[in-house]
C-alpha cells in the first residue's frame, strides 16, 4: 500500500536530478526495520560532506532498538509524536560549537550540519527512504536525555527516516497534507548579475 506522490507540479529546469525534484518530507511511514548497513551507508554520506576547515562539525545521535525509540520520540512534541511514531528510525542532529584545531567559535557550524542534512537524506532516497526535519522538540530535555553536552553542541533539529505510507494511515488533518509541496520560482532566489 505505498504511496507514490505526484511530483506533476515540481517543474524542475531541464537538466535537474529527479533525486533532487523527487526528495520531500513524508509524515506517512510505515513501521518497518531498516537494515542496519542501509542506516550506516545513509550516515556515512554525510560523514563526506563539505564544511569549514574540514571541521565535519555534525553529531547524529538515532535510535537503535525499541527503549531508544520511545526515549527519542518523547523528545518530539505532542503533534509530531503522532506521526513519527511509525518512523524506522527516529534522530537528532547536534553541531560542534567550537573549531578542534583553535577552540574559536565555528560560526558555519549550523551550515555545515545542514550539508550533511541533505547528502543523508539523498543517499535515504536513493535506498527508497524517506526524512522529515523535525524542529518541534523538546530543547529543554534534549540535551539530558541524549547526554549531549548543551556547552559544546548546539541542537539543531530532530528527524524522522523510514519507509513512506500511504497518507490514509495518518488522520484526517495530516492527510490532506501529505504531497509534494511546491517551490519559489528561480527568479525569485536567483539574480545573475549585480543589479
Amino acid at each position: 500500500m505505498n504511496q507514490h506522490p505526484d511530483f506533476s507540479s515540481r517543474n524542475a529546469a531541464d537538466g535537474v536530478n529527479v533525486l533532487f525534484s523527487h526528495r520531500w518530507s513524508p509524515r506517512a511511514f510505515k513501521k518497518t526495520p531498516i537494515p542496519i548497513e542501509i542506516i550506516e551507508s545513509i550516515f556515512d554520506a554525510a560523514r563526506w560532506s563539505p564544511s569549514c576547515f574540514n571541521e565535519q562539525p555534525w553529531f547524529f545521535v538515532t535510535s537503535s532498538n525499541e527503549n531508544d525509540f520511545k526515549t527519542c520520540l518523547g523528545l518530539l512534541n505532542e503533534s509530531n509524536q503522532l506521526w513519527a511514531k511509525n518512523a524506522g528510525l527516529i534522530g537528532f542532529i547536534f553541531a560542534k560549537k567550537t573549531f578542534t584545531h583553535s577552540g574559536s567559535n565555528n560560526n558555519k557550524a549550523k551550515f555545515d550540519c545542514g550539508a550533511a542534512w541533505m547528502s543523508l537524506t539523498l543517499q535515504a532516497n536513493m535506498h527508497g527512504l524517506h526524512t522529515h526535519g523535525i524542529g518541534g522538540i523538546d530543547y529543554a530535555n534534549v540535551y539530558t536525555s541524549l547526554k549531549i553536552s548543551p556547552e559544546d553542541y548546539d541542537i539543531i533539529c530532530g528527524f524522522a527516516l523510514g519507509e513512506i505510507d500511504h497518507p490514509s494511515t495518518l488522520p484526517d488533518e495530516l492527510s490532506t497534507k501529505e504531497t509534494p509541496s511546491g517551490r519559489h520560482p528561480l527568479g525569485s532566489i536567483w539574480q545573475s548579475g549585480i543589479q
